[in-house]
């Protein structure tokens, strides 16, 4: 199936949020994410990412767009699990995309986190036609260049793009040198994105769910709750493990400690093919940003 990617890389679902996946170039990431966006109280951020990483989680999402930066690297610095075991992500935004702003960029981001490297850093969305006319695809590959570069420095042990459509990633990939690595879009039951997921699978591109939840709304969907009761977990849990049944990573956000460990407890019921297919056929909802129109600061 098109949107298989489990089958498509050929490999059995994650057995615990300890599980990894394998990007291209040989780095392993977590199968499950702790997401950190509008998570911008310091001590909510420091206590979640620690009540996380406690309950299994080692994959920390941020961006210099959250503006929790600073909170994130101080909790993953005093967590008490070694830097080694993380997996923590960032994100240059819009505003900063370029070769040189970029650059400089990561280079604050990397001074707000308080470490040496990142794991993966992302460009957050791509600069696209109606903002920047002609300059688009000019913007998006000097921004690639600039990754590239931080990839080869070995200040990031890989990298990838947010919120890119085939359309933007086809032309990043007429200047690289290398691929991305991953692709984080929006991504669950009511929004599935199948040319994306077709085209990332078919140049093995690793997506990334953000709002896996689809903020909140999917947690009221007939379908998930009755399909709960039927494994006897929440919503939640049926919407993340689907996902993870996907092979797709799910970066569910929380700051409540039930829903941090329940979010991580989706390793303990599979969902029967039957059911899967039910859940494929929910009604879809737009995206809360298209890339093609959307206009931000």
């Amino acid at each position: 199936m098109a949107n298989d990617r489990r089958k498509k890389r050929r490999i059995k679902y994650p057995a615990s949020i300890g599980d990894s996946y394998e990007l291209y170039n040989g780095v392993k990431i977590p199968c499950v994410g702790f997401g950190t966006y509008q998570v911008d109280d310091e001590d909510d951020a420091i206590r979640s990412v620690h009540t996380a990483i406690r309950m299994g989680y080692r994959h920390i999402d941020t961006a210099s767009y959250y503006a929790n930066e600073k909170c994130i690297g101080h909790a993953v610095n005093s967590c008490g699990v070694p830097r080694s075991s993380l997996f923590v992500t960032g994100k240059v935004w819009n505003t900063d995309r370029g070769y040189e702003t970029t650059l400089k960029a990561f280079d604050r981001s990397l001074k707000e986190l308080g470490l040496d490297y990142l794991d993966l850093y992302l460009i957050h969305w791509p600069a696209n036609p109606k903002q920047f006319r002609e300059d688009w695809i000019t913007i998006n590959q000097q921004t690639w260049k600039a990754l590239e570069k931080l990839y080869a420095d070995g200040l990031v042990r890989a990298i990838g793009v947010s919120n890119f459509t085939p359309k933007y990633i086809s032309v990043l990939m007429e200047t690289a040198k290398m691929r991305p690595m991953v692709d984080q879009v929006e991504y669950h039951p009511g929004l599935m994105r199948d040319e994306t997921i077709e085209f990332c699978g078919e140049h093995d591109i690793m997506i990334e769910a953000w709002s896996p939840l689809g903020r909140g709304f999917m947690l009221e969907n007939p379908t998930l709750i009755e399909l709960g009761r039927k494994y006897h977990v929440s919503a939640a849990q049926i919407c993340l493990r689907w996902e993870l049944q996907k092979g797709i990573i799910p970066l569910p956000k929380s700051v409540k400690d039930y829903r941090i460990r329940e979010n991580a407890d989706i390793f303990h019921f599979e969902i029967s093919h039957d059911d899967m297919k039910k859940i494929d056929s929910i009604e879809r909802v737009p995206a809360k940003h298209n890339p093609d129109t959307a206009i931000f600061d």
